[in-house]
């Protein structure tokens, strides 16, 4: 495993284990795989601190996509402290101008807005640079390597740097200590069948770069890769079982929807061994209410359509 890499816990709304964001420092400054919320910037200033950085030391950041627990605080340390942002070019034009995102959020989290998210900013033009699939990306003495990850979201990019992948949200949500994989299944571009071929994606670069650790931005490292992904594809299989079985007699009653994938999600997280804290966390890191969402839209678009 990658030798100073540093787990950063940002502590999301005052709970652990939640949001990552990984640190590696190098002979040239230092890199971020993903930055948080703008809600979680403090911590993860006071995080560096621990580590003697400040915000001024990141050089680059890595972000596997542009969703707000993930991105939220890369135009601050662009524009304020001179980051170069890496993304991918479907993502670039969103961090330069955070409008629209920050408008499509709204319309979801409405007056949770502040409380869960913070201030995003936009990152100066010049600070945005965009990663092709493949493309290789030098970090000191080490290469990052992003490869595109769609399913999850269309711009989704993970990373392999060493023998570590930084899996973003297309690897799954998975809590320290628990064998419980979750799929993150929220709108606005769920693609289950996206998401299998980005997980061969996966599987075919652990195997390419000898990858001994995950790294999923929720939450910490596992080094038990073969059989995390394989209980990755289960849940997607089982996810696409639920949208076809059980979502269409549902999809217009949206309080039902929503208890049917609560009870639905917790049920597959009890076969796991999940108690009711930890079950707690995985919600406030994939709340299930925003998989029912996501889950109609997918049901919507690519089930019953097709």
């Amino acid at each position: 495993m990658i030798d100073r890499l540093e787990t950063l816990d940002l502590h999301f709304q005052d709970r652990p284990h939640t949001i990552a964001s990984y640190l590696l420092p190098h002979d040239d400054g230092a890199a971020l795989i993903e930055t948080g919320p703008a809600s979680t910037a403090a911590m993860l200033q006071a995080q560096l601190a621990e580590q003697g950085l400040t915000p001024n030391d990141i050089s680059e950041v890595l972000l596997s996509h542009i969703h707000l627990d993930h991105a939220g605080a890369a135009g601050w340390l662009a524009a304020e402290h001179g980051a170069t942002l890496y993304v991918h070019p479907a993502g670039a034009p969103h961090l330069a101008d955070p409008s629209r995102l920050l408008s499509s959020a709204e319309r979801i989290y409405g007056d949770d807005m502040d409380r869960l998210w913070g201030e995003t900013v936009p990152a100066p033009d010049d600070q945005v640079v965009s990663l092709k699939h493949e493309e290789t990306l030098s970090l000191g003495p080490r290469t990052a390597t992003a490869l595109h990850t769609p399913g999850h979201a269309s711009h989704h990019i993970a990373y392999v740097i060493d023998d570590v992948c930084f899996t973003g949200d297309v690897g799954g949500v998975r809590l320290p200590g628990e064998t419980h994989v979750q799929p993150p299944l929220v709108p606005p571009e769920l693609d289950l069948d996206q998401w299998r071929e980005s997980l061969a994606t996966l599987r075919a670069a652990v195997k390419r770069h000898d990858v001994t650790h995950l790294a999923p931005t929720h939450f910490g490292l596992f080094d038990d890769v073969e059989a995390h992904l394989d209980r990755l594809e289960r849940g997607l299989d089982a996810a696409d079982e639920w949208v076809r079985d059980t979502l269409p007699p549902l999809a217009d009653d949206e309080e039902a929807l929503q208890q049917a994938a609560a009870e639905w999600m917790r049920g597959q997280a009890d076969a796991d061994g999940v108690d009711d804290a930890t079950w707690d966390l995985y919600e406030l890191a994939d709340p299930s209410w925003m998989q029912a969402l996501g889950l109609r839209r997918y049901w919507k678009k690519h089930v019953r359509s097709a």
